[in-house]
């Protein structure tokens, strides 16, 4: 019986060396024993095949993501969080990789999106002993990691272009191990330095530009404990260009006087999808059986979350932003106004469904088919002598199957609402867009109630994640990742 495909391919041997020969056996234990196996052992707990073949850049980063337990605060399947080909899909159409693959550029894109450290380097802004340096620095911790994008044929291996990571280095041969994501193809393999640089140095047709590699670490916490920008809904791009454009425009073409109308010019253009753009980030759980506690995870974020949400609350702002809400002549229509916000029990009613859909593994914005049929709001003491945590507890049905979640508040008598919404989005734009403003009384007025050097550390770093996701989205959206891989410019 005939049968068509590819079982594997021989690895060119040399250059590289085969991992698991003898040659490449001897060179992990020398490697082991001179400390630049350290990145090995993480990556290697997460080694992943590329799902599509041209998915290699969006299996290596999910691997190093996964590596560095970095939370992607969405779903994977059923209720666990994890990092898949097919989450990365915020700076490039799953489908348009599929059929072409992905440039350099978005890979540091999606890398930023998912909420990693990322420095980039195409060869042309860096040198083979700088890169070395890297490889061995994230050789001999596990808090770091390197992508490298290169072109197989220096190899003398089939294909051109390709992604993956470098698991170890052998200093006594000056070679780097590549943990090839396409493992179908090749096993991992061993290859000289000067011969990866020369792969990496040279150019991608489709870009224009050369290849290079990028470091991957872990920021010092967190990002977007409280809100988040979302990309998956489809007016994200409008919203973008809204908020990191047409502002300015409008706010130099208009006669502001005082603060109101500044936040009258801003918030009564906004676009209608807005909501689905910044997003409230909910601690949702199954309701645990006769035990209501909270776990030390849970204690350290809510109180996190609940100390953001306060000193968003005690900023100057927040006070104009309430009393443009209230305001009857305000003009404010639509979800935005304090008049309209949902009750407590409406939102977690919301949230509760949306949680049910993702602990039964449906997709994590749908709560299609789920019906919370009553929710009851309760608190709980966190630890002894600190401010307690609300509780809202929903019974959601869906068919004849039933579930009981909760849905975390920060702390007693505190949720995120409207103002809080739109106080933190004013301070996450970009500082330039208040200077069309002609009135230079206003403008300094304005420039201080926006000032992040002024806020409290752990606000001022959820300002700044805020403003790099707007920074970064607006360069995908205007297809300018590929000139500038700086880190998102807050």
């Amino acid at each position: 019986m005939a049968m068509a495909g590819l079982y594997r391919r021989v690895l060119p041997s040399p250059p590289a060396i085969d991992f698991a020969s003898i040659e490449g056996k001897q060179l992990f234990l020398e490697a082991i024993q001179n400390g630049t196996m350290e990145g090995f052992f993480k990556l290697i707990s997460y080694f992943q095949t590329q799902s599509e073949p041209a998915y290699c850049g969006l299996a290596s980063l999910s691997m190093v993501l996964n590596a560095l337990a970095i939370d992607p605060g969405r779903k994977w399947k059923g209720p666990w969080r994890w990092f898949d080909e097919s989450m990365l899909d915020c700076c490039e159409p799953l489908e348009k990789v599929k059929a072409k693959g992905i440039s350099f550029g978005k890979v540091v894109c999606l890398a930023h999106c998912a909420g990693a450290k990322v420095e980039a380097f195409r060869t042309n802004q860096s040198n083979i002993d700088e890169f070395r340096k890297h490889v061995i620095a994230c050789s001999t911790s596990d808090d770091c990691h390197v992508i490298s994008s290169y072109n197989r044929a220096t190899f003398k291996q089939t294909g051109s272009g390709h992604f993956s990571p470098i698991g170890s280095y052998h200093a006594g041969r000056d070679m780097a191990l590549i943990l090839d994501v396409a493992r179908f193809k090749y096993p991992p393999h061993w290859v000289p330095v000067p011969l990866l640089w020369e792969a990496m140095d040279t150019l991608d047709d489709a870009s224009g530009f050369r290849r290079g590699f990028m470091l991957i670490s872990r920021l010092q916490r967190p990002p977007a404990l409280l809100y988040t920008l979302s990309c998956k809904h489809e007016s994200w791009v409008n919203i973008a260009k809204y908020l990191m454009e047409d502002v300015l425009v409008l706010l130099g073409s208009r006669n502001v006087k005082d603060v109101k109308d500044v936040l009258s010019v801003v918030f009564n253009s906004l676009p209608s999808k807005f909501l689905e753009f910044i997003k409230w980030v909910a601690e949702v759980r199954r309701t645990e059986e006769g035990d209501q506690s909270l776990s030390p995870e849970e204690q350290e974020r809510l109180a996190i979350k609940g100390e953001i949400l306060k000193q968003v609350q005690e900023s100057e702002l927040y006070r104009h932003v309430t009393e443009f809400l209230l305001s009857e002549k305000s003009g404010c229509n639509g979800p935005l106004c304090l008049g309209k916000e949902s009750s407590l029990s409406d939102i977690a009613a919301s949230v509760c469904c949306q949680g049910a859909g993702i602990l039964e593994g449906k997709r994590e914005s749908s709560s299609n088919g789920f019906c919370c049929g009553e929710t009851k709001v309760h608190c709980l003491k966190s630890n002894e002598g600190e401010m307690g945590v609300t509780v809202v507890s929903g019974k959601v049905m869906n068919g004849m199957s039933e579930q009981h979640v909760d849905m975390l508040i920060p702390s007693i008598g505190m949720h995120p609402a409207s103002n809080d919404v739109l106080t933190t989005l004013l301070l996450a734009l970009p500082p330039h867009t208040w200077s069309g403003i002609k009135d230079e009384a206003l403008l300094h007025q304005i420039n201080g109630l926006v000032s992040t050097e002024t806020l409290p550390i752990l606000l001022q770093e959820e300002i700044m994640h805020l403003r790099g996701q707007l920074h970064v989205l607006k360069r995908c959206k205007d297809d300018e990742v590929e000139e500038d891989l700086s880190a998102p410019s807050v």
